[in-house]
């Protein structure tokens, strides 16, 4: 999913192309991705774009009289630039958003159509798209440590809960807790000062360098190439590759539709992780190291 450092990519990217530029018109590929009745879709045409805004990991398109379209790309949704009037409707195109210098295309590379459209009228109902996240970049540690500590989560869960930070997913959560040192596992009452603010830094540093990154790239070419797994990437998608720091296999332990990537000798003191399925399946036969996983291996 595009997460924090991608969305800021792609409202640069658009900031040159929409912006101040008249929305001509609005074209659907699927009718499932537009998830709201009224105000209607067309009201939408003919307006001009008088801003470009990140709601948590939404994209807006701010209109001429306080109208706005909402875009959520979940799981496999991407953006990209097109010629002016592109064809929808095929090989996953959900939407062409036409505009005079060329279309902005929605694709979606699932079975599961899962991104969404919404079109809202003010701001008072654009704020209920508002997860009430903090903005990580722009808080203080004060800030961060009381939004970390309002619930008590594992760390993986709290860094991707949109409710708790805005913008944070599985894939910079993972590179995040492996710059601060911490585990995935590790709750959020039992941070001392020190992690709570070595993870504030983590947040802030790791964030901060995709972004910048992304935006340079962006400034020259649209980001076609938008993805989870990045070259440079510490430990998320490099499962049994070395640990960059320590050189250690990368571990990880997958739930549901997400994974957690991480080294044992730099985040967990060693200790193997549990994932839930083969946990259960192999209960007391469960490796509790790299050494005991390495003999079963061998086995």
């Amino acid at each position: 999913m595009p997460e924090l450092p991608d969305i800021l990519a792609y409202l640069t990217a658009l900031e040159s192309r929409v912006a101040g530029e008249r929305l001509e018109s609005v074209r659907l590929g699927s009718p499932f991705l537009l998830r709201s009745i009224a105000p209607p879709v067309s009201d939408a045409e003919g307006r001009r774009v008088t801003g470009l805004e990140r709601l948590g990991k939404r994209l807006v398109f701010a209109l001429e009289g306080d109208l706005y379209l909402v875009l959520h790309l979940m799981i496999a949704g991407r953006l990209h630039w097109r010629k002016r009037g592109v064809r929808v409707g095929g090989r996953g195109a959900l939407l062409a958003l036409d505009f005079p210098k060329g279309s902005l295309v929605l694709s979606e590379a699932s079975a599961k159509k899962r991104a969404s459209l919404h079109v809202v009228s003010g701001r008072p109902a654009l704020a209920a798209f508002d997860r009430g996240g903090l903005e990580v970049l722009e808080a203080d540690a004060a800030a961060f440590r009381a939004a970390l500590t309002r619930e008590n989560h594992t760390l993986k869960r709290a860094l991707t809960d949109p409710r708790l930070f805005s913008g944070i997913g599985n894939a910079y959560s993972d590179e995040i807790l492996h710059r601060a040192k911490l585990s995935p596992a590790k709750l959020t009452s039992r941070l001392t000062d020190g992690e709570i603010a070595r993870l504030h830094d983590a947040v802030r540093s790791v964030l901060g360098e995709w972004t910048g990154r992304f935006r340079r790239d962006a400034e020259r070419a649209f980001p076609e190439k938008v993805t989870a797994f990045r070259e440079g990437m510490a430990v998320h998608g490099r499962y049994g590759k070395p640990c960059p720091d320590c050189g250690t296999p990368v571990q990880r332990i997958v739930y549901a539709e997400n994974e957690a990537n991480y080294c044992p000798t730099c985040q967990t003191g060693g200790k193997l992780l549990a994932d839930r399925a083969l946990s259960q399946l192999l209960r007391g036969d469960w490796p509790k190291t790299l050494e005991e996983l390495e003999e079963k291996k061998r086995g």
